[in-house]
């Protein structure tokens, strides 16, 4: 179940090109799935993906 790591709010803002504000606004707007472990948030790699379909927007 866990074969890949948790990102953090930084990971993934880093990965998206985002302020780590802008996801944690979107982790606490429900946008983003995210576990808090202690005072951290910790996103799932396949919940930033299902989020990226999610809200991506592809020209064709």
């Amino acid at each position: 179940m866990l074969n890949r790591p948790l990102l953090t709010v930084h990971d993934a803002a880093s990965m998206l090109q985002v302020q780590e504000a802008t996801v944690r606004s979107w982790i606490r707007d429900k946008r983003i799935r995210a576990i808090k472990l202690g005072k951290e948030w910790r996103i799932a790699p396949q919940d930033l993906e299902a989020f990226l379909n999610e809200n991506t927007n592809l020209a064709n």
